[in-house]
Order: C-alpha cells, then sequence, then structure tokens
C-alpha cells in the first residue's frame, strides 16, 4: 500500500499492540510502539518476535526496514507528532470478581497526558469495561487541564492464529466517538478516517457509533460466540445419548445463514486471552448496572464443568482408572496455530489426569515452552507426536493442529502399549481408527 502521511503511537507492545502496529505500518502509517518491558524491547529491536503467531515475524521485519514501524521506551519521543495515540496494554481479570484491572490503562493515560505536546485522539484499542473512555478523559484532563485532545474506542477482534488476516481484512472496525459532543466527534472522527484509509479501498465497514457502544460491542460480539460454542458441546452430550452426530447436526444447522457454521466446533471447552475474560467482565458489568445477563453467566458455567469433566471421559476410557498408565497427548494450546496457554482446557485436564497417577507424554508444535509452567511438573515433552505416543495407554487429542490429521493410524498402533484415543477435538475418521483396531471415542460422534 502507498505510504500515509499518519503518525501514530502505540502504547503496548504486546499481541494486541504489536500486530495492529505492524499492520498500521503495512497499511503505510508511521508508527512508534512503547514496549517499558526491557526484555519484550530488545527482543523487538532485534527482530525477534516474543509472541508466536503465523507471518508477524515477515510484518514486523518488513516495516521496520522500512521505517515506518519503530520500538522504544520514550512516550514522549513516541508520541511527538502522532495524530493518534492506541492504547493497547493489557486488561487482566481482577482478582476476586472477574472484572477487567485497568490500573495499566489508567496509567498510560496520564503518562499520555504528560507527554502530548500538540491535538491528539487516545484511542483505546484494550479491551474495556463501558465508561472506560470516558475515565481516560477525565485522568488525561486531571494531569493537564490544558491539554487539546479527544478520546476514541476502537475494540479490537483479532483470532489468535489469523489475526493479521483479520486486521488487514476485517469484517468491520468498530470506532466510538464522544457522540454528546458532536463537533469534538467530527474533529476526532476525521483523524480515524485518515488512519483507516486504506480500508475504505477494500469496503471494509467502518462503523461509528458512541463511546459506550463500541466498548460494549466487544465483549457482547465475544460473549455471544463464547455461547455458541457452549451451546454446540451441550448439543454434543445429547447427541451421544440419542446416537445423533453433533458434526453433522453443525453442518446442518451453519447451512442457515442465520446462525453460520463458525464456532460451531465440539470439543472440551473454550479458553485464550479473550472469551474467559470477556464473558466474566459482561457479567460483571451487568451486575453492576443491575440488569440480568443470565446467558452469559450460564456460559462461563457450562465451560468450567465441561473442562472439569473431560478429564473422567479419558478415565472412563481407561476402564476407570490411570493410575501408572502412560498418557499421550496432542495439543496444548487453547487453540491451533498459537503458543497461547492461557485459560487451556489442557490445564485442569491434565492436572487432574496427573493428581489420578497418569504418566503424560506431551507433545505441542510451538506450545511447550508456554506450557511447562501451567503443566504438571512431572510431565515429559516430546520431540513429535509419534515420541508422545510412544508406550502410551491412551492418546488424547487436546488441540487440532493440522499436523495432526494426517498422522497414520498404522504408525500410532506400531508405538501404543494399548490402543485407546480419545479425541476430544474429532479430528480422526471414527470409521478408520475402528478398522485399525482401535477403540475410538470422540465428541458427539456415535
Amino acid at each position: 500500500m502507498g505510504e500515509l502521511l499518519v503518525r501514530i503511537a502505540m502504547i503496548g507492545g504486546g499481541y494486541v499492540g504489536l500486530v495492529s502496529g505492524a499492520c498500521f505500518a503495512e497499511f503505510g502509517l508511521h508508527v512508534a510502539v512503547v514496549e517499558t518491558n526491557p526484555d519484550r524491547l530488545s527482543a523487538l529491536r532485534e527482530g525477534r518476535i516474543p509472541i508466536y503467531e503465523p507471518g508477524l515475524d515477515v510484518l514486523v521485519e518488513t516495516n521496520a526496514r522500512a521505517g515506518r514501524l519503530t520500538f522504544g521506551d520514550d512516550i514522549a519521543q513516541a508520541v511527538a507528532g502522532a495524530e493518534a495515540v492506541f492504547i493497547a496494554v493489557g486488561t487482566p481479570p481482577r482478582n476476586g470478581d472477574g472484572a477487567a484491572d485497568l490500573q495499566y490503562v489508567h496509567a498510560a493515560a496520564r503518562q499520555i497526558a504528560q507527554a502530548l505536546t500538540g491535538y491528539a485522539v487516545i484511542v483505546t484499542k484494550s479491551t474495556v469495561p463501558v465508561g472506560s473512555s470516558r475515565r481516560i478523559a477525565e485522568i488525561i484532563r486531571a494531569t493537564r487541564p490544558d491539554l487539546d485532545f479527544d478520546v476514541a474506542s476502537n475494540p479490537e477482534f483479532l483470532r489468535e492464529g489469523s489475526a493479521i488476516d483479520d486486521c488487514m481484512r476485517p469484517d468491520r472496525v468498530i470506532i466510538g466517538l464522544d457522540q454528546k459532543q458532536p463537533e469534538r466527534a467530527r474533529r476526532a472522527e476525521a483523524v480515524m478516517q485518515r488512519v483507516y484509509e486504506p480500508l475504505k479501498k477494500i469496503d471494509a465497514p467502518l462503523v461509528f457509533t458512541g463511546l459506550e457502544t463500541a466498548e460494549l460491542t466487544k465483549y457482547a460480539s465475544n460473549s455471544f460466540l463464547a455461547m455458541k460454542i457452549s451451546f454446540i458441546n451441550e448439543m454434543a452430550d445429547l447427541c451421544e445419548k440419542l446416537g445423533a452426530n453433533v458434526q453433522e447436526l453443525a453442518y446442518g444447522m451453519g447451512l442457515d445463514d442465520r446462525i453460520g457454521s463458525r464456532f460451531l466446533n465440539a470439543g472440551p471447552g473454550y479458553g485464550g486471552s479473550c472469551f474467559p475474560k470477556d464473558t466474566l467482565a459482561l457479567s460483571r458489568i451487568a451486575q453492576e448496572a443491575q440488569s440480568g445477563c443470565r446467558l452469559v453467566e450460564t456460559t462461563v458455567q457450562v465451560n468450567e464443568a465441561r473442562k472439569a469433566a473431560m478429564a473422567g471421559r479419558i478415565i472412563a476410557a481407561c476402564g476407570g482408572s490411570v493410575n501408572n498408565k502412560i498418557v499421550a497427548v496432542l495439543g496444548l494450546t487453547f487453540k491451533p496455530e498459537t503458543d497461547d496457554m492461557r485459560e487451556s482446557a489442557s490445564i485442569p485436564i491434565l492436572h487432574r489426569l496427573a493428581e489420578a497417577g497418569a504418566h503424560l507424554q506431551a507433545y505441542d508444535p510451538v506450545g511447550m515452552d508456554a506450557a511447562k509452567s501451567l503443566l504438571p511438573p512431572e510431565t515429559t515433552y516430546c520431540e513429535n507426536a509419534l515420541e508422545a505416543a510412544q508406550g502410551a495407554d491412551v492418546l488424547v487429542v487436546l488441540t487440532e493442529w493440522e499436523q495432526f490429521r494426517s498422522i497414520s493410524p498404522k504408525d500410532l498402533a506400531q508405538r501404543m502399549q494399548n490402543k485407546i484415543i480419545v479425541d476430544l477435538r474429532n479430528i480422526f475418521d471414527p470409521a478408520v481408527m475402528r478398522q485399525s483396531g482401535f477403540s475410538y471415542l470422540s465428541v458427539g460422534r456415535p
């Protein structure tokens, strides 16, 4: 894309900030990423990407070499001449109630206020509760009463593993403005139109709305998708009771364009950095507003119960005990194409199996380093899937990495001690596995 004369600053070089910053630079904008963690900053400056996201290394290298993407820890230097300053710091769940912890967002707002020398739009990219943008404005005004600025909410909708495509070719871009001040909203909108100018060429919808609506849209979207996952998981359980096939059921449902086919894959429960956190946060937002949000609250409960139940399925498949048995584990991350272990179903499942006396032999293509501090310390990490299967009494599929689908049943049978497979991601063909002599159990399929 042609280079644009727009400068922006991105406060935070984590997943959202780094991916968004690299994509903005690819649009042709000049992007200064501020990262205060010295190890992460050093890695970024040396061209080492501290997170796994397909294609991100190339995108960062290309734009850094072109001078459009820089990394530093000096906010004043980063915001100099910037038309928009994006806040992309973490908002982890607060201990005790699940509400989003905004301490890093508020700290960033104060630092930005102290550093700015001219007008800019302060844009919240982090996922924040409703009212956060107005609170940021209050913090900035209290810090610098003389400062000329506006605020905007621009939530991200990045899927780990396909985040670059989501950023470069988004379904929509949501931009919240302070519609209570129409003149200021128009000024801020003009800046955001310039920032997202390249997306107009591919007809990506730019949806301008109020601050509160934009903030709530992120939580509502993720919570709806989480409900969709929990719904199909409950349908899988029903299919098992009635002899139906959840994959065929999901296909039939998904052909209805009011429903759609995405997020209808039955499994051990959702995880990751967004769905667990955002469903809890939305429940808390609704409680504080004294407005019922029972569907979301139930979704959270159903998902936690499902993860806990999966270990029981594995133990039952082994005749009621895994004590001193070798359990081969394929996949640890919450989904494929990422190294993210946050809230992964593998964590409670494998801890339960270890407590029951199982010996765990695990393999994940990219997630093992991140997994080691979260999984039972006695877990053995293997070089590949077949090594994990060596001598196993049961093989469990926890993440649907594409490379696992092509594993030969014959190769598995030659390495495993007992031919039992518990496929919690439905990646194998039941008929093929049973013809190969396996006792094969999947999710919601006869």
